[in-house]
């Protein structure tokens, strides 16, 4: 039998449809997200389909008790070896304009619920000495010219997550996986009020997530599923890394000085 994963945001889109292909691929799973009901038809199906074992969590991932339910959950349940920290929100319009209560709301989604979620997992997971965390991050924490600040630093944040978990948990055995989709498919255009006319060309979700998977069976710690060269990406990690001997500098850099 596979190892259970438990998937956040699974009651549509990109957590739906990760829990239809690791069902298919055997995995039990715990579904979690705030309605119940598409998270029953969703399970319902599945069993019908894959005759796997499907719990139903319902949780506010905006929420401190349910975020704390959910991280117990992966820290008792030691059937539990994959994590997909896929919930997520996005808000349209720029950041002068948006409520401070809507941001606040967004930064507790998309990165204090994620962030406490992969602890209670990569703590359990390096005693293990085995397991998967898969964060949701965006091509948009890469982009800062798009013109989603608020969302966008919360992507960012989830990929420097992802990248130093992947770090410090890989020599333990735990597999850490960034996916950064771009432009998909999915609900969040509309829950976050965002007119037809405005949106771009969009990936279809399931070709975002079987691609995301061909990069988890490659055991890759990004998976950028629109990104035709990846030399591009090395590119970018090799101009990072060029940086990195001077920030031990004790002195300013010439150019600062008078």
């Amino acid at each position: 039998m596979q190892t259970k994963t438990l998937i956040t945001g699974a009651s549509s889109g990109i957590g739906a449809t990760y829990a239809d292909r690791f069902a298919k691929r055997g995995h039990d799973l715990v579904l979690v997200a705030r309605d119940t009901a598409r998270m029953e038809a969703l399970a319902a199906r599945l069993r019908s389909e894959t005759r796997v074992a499907i719990d139903i969590l319902t949780a506010d991932l905006t929420q401190n008790a349910d975020v704390a339910t959910v991280a117990a959950r992966l820290r008792d349940d030691t059937s539990i070896g994959i994590l997909v920290n896929n919930a997520g929100a996005a808000l349209k319009g720029a950041y002068a304009d948006q409520d401070s209560g809507d941001i606040a709301r967004l930064i507790a989604l998309n990165t204090t619920s994620l962030a406490l979620l992969a602890h209670a997992a990569a703590a359990r997971f390096a005693r293990e000495g085995s397991g998967a965390i898969i964060n949701i991050a965006s091509v948009v924490g890469l982009v800062p010219e798009f013109g989603q600040t608020a969302y966008g630093a919360t992507k960012a944040f989830v990929t420097f997550l992802s990248q130093g978990l992947a770090f410090e948990l890989g020599p333990k055995g735990v597999y850490v996986q960034a996916v950064l989709p771009a432009a998909t498919r999915t609900e969040i255009w509309q829950r976050a009020g965002a007119a037809d006319a405005d949106l771009p060309p969009m990936m279809e979700v399931g070709d975002m997530v079987d691609a995301a998977l061909a990069g988890f069976d490659a055991r890759e710690a990004i998976t950028i599923p629109a990104l035709g060269d990846a030399r591009l990406w090395d590119a970018y990690q090799a101009a990072r890394h060029a940086m990195l001997p001077e920030f031990g500098n004790t002195q300013p850099a010439a150019r600062y000085r008078a």
